[in-house]
């Protein structure tokens, strides 16, 4: 009979080491997939999952089974991948240096603050999006600003409302409509 990760974490905790290695056969293949799905590379992926497995065995000492095991690491797993994507987005200007020390790009980069129009739009629409979320009722109001305002996943919110997973799903749906409609019906 195979054993549950609690049983599997209780034994890591007690002195198994190779209670960890099942974990992590277990999980190896689920979690490369997922961050190769987020990444669209293969090295990239081994390397995010490398990284997700180091920061479990980090973890397991103080772990406390509040939750799924396969949620903390799916989750260890998406908050990686997630800082590697946004890590690779960034260029060093240092690159574009030619070999006298010119570097183009910085030459030619606009200024950096933003228009007084372009701010004053975004404070409006700011204000009209406010002024919406307020006309919605809490309970769509909490699902929307979980998900979009905390980063929370549909199953988290799900743990902190208790509420089943495709319930919050639907109700994100239903809080998005109305937000929709209610943002086009008072544009101001």
């Amino acid at each position: 009979m195979e054993k549950t990760d609690d049983e599997l974490i209780s034994e890591y905790q007690a002195g198994n080491a190779n209670a960890l290695n099942i974990l992590i056969e277990k999980y190896t293949r689920p979690i490369y997939i997922f961050t190769y799905r987020m990444t669209g590379s293969s090295g990239e992926a081994e390397d995010i999952t490398q990284e997700t497995f180091v920061k479990i065995w980090r973890s397991l000492p103080k772990y406390k089974m509040t939750n799924t095991f396969r949620s903390l690491l799916f989750t260890i797993a998406r908050n990686t991948a997630l800082d590697h994507l946004r890590k690779k987005k960034m260029a060093v200007f240092s690159d574009f240096e030619d070999a006298e020390g010119n570097n183009f790009l910085t030459e030619t980069l606009s200024d950096p603050e933003t228009l007084p129009e372009t701010l004053i739009e975004k404070a409006e629409q700011t204000k009209s999006l406010n002024k919406s979320l307020l006309q919605l009722s809490p309970e769509d109001r909490e699902i929307l600003l979980l998900h979009y305002e905390e980063d929370m996943t549909f199953e988290t919110i799900g743990k902190v409302l208790n509420k089943p997973l495709n319930t919050v799903k639907s109700r994100h749906r239903r809080a998005l409509a109305k937000l929709r409609e209610q943002f086009e019906n008072n544009p101001q």
